[in-house]
């Protein structure tokens, strides 16, 4: 008498390890593509030609697209995107580097109302180094009787240079002017020194030094 077939004879048994690893593999793999898509995306954001200073006004004319990838969205937002500005613009609040990208945080629609803008023309060449956004102490010494001057000592501390101004195509041969940011608390002392001709050095500012 013929036995009875074997129902499980011929099927294919699949090892539950192996679909285990099969779904591990497919995992990582879409791990894999999911990391390689997110660093290949890249968001446009603004970037300065050159140094700017505190009080600029910058529009679209003034800026450079750059195609970035800055990973995860909060990093893209720290920067100015091309659809976040204004028409109008946007009102530089700190200083910003030569070819930086434009943080968010250093940009508004309106100017730092702290500082006020001041031209003073020093008594001899600037130090080495100076340049737009550099801060320098402004020293002062009184003008006295038969062109003497009085001893010197610091007017403003880390004042931050804005620019130069040219005079007739050149700078001066033995002075400079300086556009100078200056705190509002000190702005009638630098006008007082202006007035009274009192001659006037630029010094470096020491790292760190407050605003």
């Amino acid at each position: 008498m013929p036995g009875r077939p074997d129902p499980d004879r011929g099927a294919v048994r699949l090892d539950p390890r192996l679909l285990i690893g099969m779904v591990v593999v497919a995992a990582s793999v879409l791990g894999v593509w999911g990391l390689v898509s997110g660093l290949d995306a890249s968001t446009e954001v603004y970037a300065v030609r050159e140094t700017v200073t505190p009080g600029t006004k910058l529009s679209a004319d003034d800026l450079e697209v750059r195609s970035v990838r800055l990973g995860a969205p909060t990093d893209a937002r720290r920067y100015l995107a091309v659809d976040a500005l204004p028409d109008d613009g946007v009102v530089v609040l700190r200083t910003i580097g030569a070819g930086e990208l434009v943080p968010s945080a250093a940009v508004g629609e309106r100017a730092d109302s702290e500082t006020a803008s001041v031209v003073v023309v020093t008594r001899g060449r600037l130090p080495e180094g100076v340049a737009a956004g550099t801060r320098v102490d402004v020293w002062t010494s009184a003008a006295l009787e038969r062109g003497e001057f009085d001893t010197p000592s610091v007017l403003v501390a880390g004042a931050e240079v804005a620019g130069f101004v040219e005079s007739d195509g050149m700078l001066a041969e033995h002075g400079v002017q300086v556009e100078l940011l200056v705190p509002r608390d000190r702005i009638a002392a630098m006008l007082r020194a202006l007035a009274a001709n009192d001659a006037i050095d630029l010094v470096a500012a020491r790292a760190g030094e407050a605003d």
